[in-house]
């Protein structure tokens, strides 16, 4: 056998060597940020593009650093791979956004699984949150996919977040009625609903004079899961109670006159 073939033969052998020791290397810093990462309080979408991407980084690492023992030029291979990337990147540019989009919301959690959140007039349930897109469930049952790019980018309302929530009503009585009487029913009802909370405060009050009626506001403190629950029973039992007082709420209408 040649010189040239042994000095062949030893570097092949070296270089696959490095290669051998570098893959063992790479098992053990995974390995070792895995454990570290089990350990932290990361969303399991954020935990495993961590885990992918170090994985990346640590082989693209690795075959640099053997490419000189094989006769090949890393600056070569860099240049191309920059070209190809700065091409890719352009390509997937909407995609990109949306992963660091995923990125931020993961990293933040404005919301989280279960809440219950609106985002460009979308209200729903979220469902699952990955690196590209949040799916929610809306109360109609239909399934709302969201890039999550635009969630960064659009006001985000978290009904979930905080354990109360105010119910907000408002209702229009005739100008002929009697608005300390209609106070006292509003209270009264407030009063005999079940899932609402004394503390804080009803709120109850004229807020304005519209065209056909006096609006009066009822605010009521709930849990965040009765909200809907303590809606609609003030609705309806303001209704009732209105009717049973005599207390007329009106509706828009429209006078017209004929002149002959």
């Amino acid at each position: 056998m040649s010189q040239k073939n042994i000095e062949l033969l030893i570097d092949l052998g070296t270089t696959l060597l490095v290669v051998l020791l570098g893959w063992i290397a790479i098992r053990i810093i995974l390995r070792i940020e895995k454990k570290a990462l089990e350990r932290s309080n990361l969303d399991e979408a954020l935990y495993l593009f961590i885990l992918k991407s170090t994985r990346i980084i640590l082989w693209i690492v690795l075959i640099v650093s053997v490419l000189p023992m094989l006769g090949i030029s890393p600056a070569s291979l860099v240049a191309v791979l920059g070209a190809g990337g700065a091409a890719i990147a352009l390509a997937l540019k909407d995609s990109l956004g949306n992963v660091a989009g995923g990125i931020i919301i993961l990293m933040n959690k404005p919301f989280n699984k279960d809440d219950t959140i609106e985002v460009s007039g979308t209200i729903g349930v979220v469902d699952a949150i990955d690196l590209l897109t949040t799916k929610l469930h809306t109360f109609d049952n239909k399934v709302v996919t969201i890039p999550n790019g635009t969630i960064t980018t659009s006001i985000l309302t978290n009904y979930s977040r905080e354990q109360m929530r105010r119910v907000d009503c408002t209702f229009g009585i005739s100008y002929q009625a009697d608005i300390g009487k209609a106070k006292e029913i509003l209270l009264a009802v407030a009063e005999r609903c079940p899932k609402a909370q004394k503390e804080p405060e009803f709120v109850i009050g004229v807020s304005s004079h519209g065209d056909h009626a006096i609006l009066m506001d009822l605010k009521v403190w709930c849990s965040t899961e009765d909200y809907f629950d303590v809606k609609y029973y003030l609705e309806e039992n303001v209704k009732i109670a209105f009717d049973q007082a005599g207390i007329e709420i009106p509706y828009p209408q429209v006078d017209i006159h004929i002149i002959q």
